[in-house]
């Protein structure tokens, strides 16, 4: 860093060869999620929650195998939402599981991780 918030860069990068190249302040740097991705996986990450938390009306989440069943059954619903699913999937291909973990807070949230994370490493649900 050379002062204030300019970053001096060189070498090699996935777009292209810089050198001697400058970074400025508020600059999109190749590998960070844009602004769409971002968006897209904000939203898809506050169906998922709005999901869990109409869950949560119907089961208890005061033990594991409650947090499970919320989790089961939201998965369920996602698997028959074409739609949401699709989302997901995409939302996982721009990100991450923890990206999307990261806007997700909800007792049952990481039940329904563990099952994005199999689906983003075979592409799709196991039915």
């Amino acid at each position: 860093m050379t002062g204030g918030n300019t970053y001096n860069q060189s070498g090699n990068f996935g777009i292209g060869h810089i050198s001697g190249g400058k970074i400025e302040a508020g600059a999109k740097v190749a590998g960070a999620l844009n602004e769409a991705e971002q968006r897209n996986l904000a939203e898809t990450a506050a169906k998922i929650q709005q999901l869990l938390e109409q869950l949560e009306k119907s089961y208890p989440t005061n033990t594991t195998a409650d947090k499970m069943a919320i989790a089961t059954e939201a998965i369920k619903q996602i698997e028959n939402n074409p739609t949401l699913m699709a989302r997901i999937l995409s939302a996982l291909k721009a990100g991450s599981v923890s990206s999307l973990e990261s806007f997700l807070n909800h007792p049952a949230a990481s039940f329904v991780i563990n099952a994005f994370q199999d689906w983003q490493e075979t592409g799709e649900p196991k039915s």
